[in-house]
């Protein structure tokens, strides 16, 4: 896969996610997909990043801003850097209590390609940094 295609998936899943489209984004996705999540475990397929992805939607309102996009002279390894502007709607399981409260914290994806689809997406934000944010309210 080139550069420039990659680049242009990435660029649509990152749009679906700022449009709120779970659909668009898994038709980005691997039907074997990795799902690394921040400081979590690893979860397989699309059904289970559907079920993430509708979880994540019932607890937090999020943005992406600030977005460059990385590729390999491969195709076949990316990362995005981008700037999380968010509210936070709903207590999520073992987080501190949600009341509306907003937050921005810098964050990061890396990226597998294969077959034109992505085959791994891996999470990475200072969760520390994020619930000191909300913890002040």
């Amino acid at each position: 896969m080139s550069r420039d295609t990659t680049t242009a998936l990435i660029r649509r899943y990152l749009e679906a996610f700022n449009a709120k489209s779970s659909e668009a984004m898994l038709d980005c996705l691997s039907d074997d997909v990795a799902h690394d999540i921040n400081q979590g475990g690893r979860e397989i397929g699309k059904e289970k990043f559907r079920w993430f992805n509708a979880k994540m939607s019932r607890h937090y309102d999020e943005q992406l801003g600030d977005i460059v996009i990385m590729v390999d002279e491969s195709g076949g390894h990316a990362a995005a850097e981008f700037t999380v502007r968010g509210t936070y709607l709903a207590t999520d399981e073992g987080l501190p209590e949600a009341n509306g409260q907003r937050y921005t914290l810098p964050a990061g994806i890396f990226f597998e390609i294969d077959d034109g689809l992505i085959s791994r997406v891996t999470m990475s934000y200072n969760l520390t940094d994020w619930i000191a944010q909300v913890k002040a309210g």
